[in-house]
């Protein structure tokens, strides 16, 4: 089971981001969109007809109302894609239509969201994802209520890939990690640092 840090990206244009991209540098060629619709969230995010730059591939992270309209838009630019549980989704049928395409799929749950919800999908999907904030924007606090959850969903699959979203810094990855977690995303710690260098350092 590889351990990954995955920078996660927010845009609300090409330009921005491209910009966010070329900021991480040579350290991912592999990142996390954050796609919001403002229903969700509050907030918005890759709601436009975007393109990568070429050699960087990603996951999609659906916080939005209608995950299959936006992967019949995008499917294209994404090898993966995670929808949340809460969203106004079938996931069996999600899941479905994932695979046709090929693609990796996953599920994520909100912090209210208990991890018992989504036992029956451990044996279904690539990935778990856990939001260890209230998702939607950079920055909002860690909730160490998470942890018990990861360490829930571990127990049932010891193989699959359980990935953290939300207040990651070096010392917030040691808990998930000790919890369980083998995948990191990390947002405002890479984007907000004035040496993007040294913070990936850290991370690692």
């Amino acid at each position: 089971m590889e351990h990954q840090i995955i920078p996660s990206i927010i845009a609300n244009s090409q330009r921005e981001l491209e910009e966010r991209i070329r900021k991480l540098g040579k350290h991912s060629n592999f990142i996390q969109l954050d796609v919001m619709d403002g229903e969700f969230v509050t907030q918005t995010s890759l709601e436009f007809d975007f393109k990568l730059p070429k050699g960087v591939k990603a996951e999609a992270h659906l916080m939005v109302n209608d995950p299959r309209g936006w992967f019949a838009k995008h499917h294209t630019q994404v090898t993966s894609v995670i929808i949340h549980y809460e969203s106004d989704v079938r996931v069996h049928e999600f899941i479905r239509i994932a695979r046709k395409y090929r693609k990796k799929i996953g599920i994520g749950i909100n912090p209210s969201t208990p991890s018992e919800d989504i036992a029956q999908y451990t044996k279904l999907v690539d990935k778990i994802l856990v939001m260890t904030v209230k998702p939607g924007k950079y920055g909002a606090p860690f909730i160490s209520d998470a942890l018990g959850k990861i360490k829930y969903l571990r127990g049932l699959n010891p193989m699959i890939d359980i990935e953290v979203d939300g207040g990651i810094n070096p010392e917030t990855l040691v808990l998930c990690e000790r919890a369980g977690a083998n995948q990191f995303v990390v947002g405002s710690y890479l984007q907000k640092s004035k040496d993007i260098n040294k913070a990936w350092r850290e991370l690692n």
